[in-house]
């Protein structure tokens, strides 16, 4: 089995992506904290990642 790490590969992009993360779930309702969030759903953390792809596929379209 493969390892797994959460490393991020650009250390400095962490606070922007916190950031995004927390714009994203506003927008569907979701209420993040700073730090934990193991106490969220699973459709509450899918809802939040999906909305940043959704983001990123907007992004990436634009700029095309």
């Amino acid at each position: 089995m493969a390892s797994r790490n959460n490393r991020a590969l650009v250390p400095q992009a962490k606070a922007g992506l916190d950031k995004f993360k927390m714009e994203a779930a506003s927008e569907v309702g979701v209420n993040l904290k700073d730090g934990y969030n193991g106490d969220l759903t699973s459709r509450e953390a899918g809802s939040v990642g999906g909305q940043m792809v959704k983001k990123m596929v907007e992004a990436y379209e634009r700029n095309l």
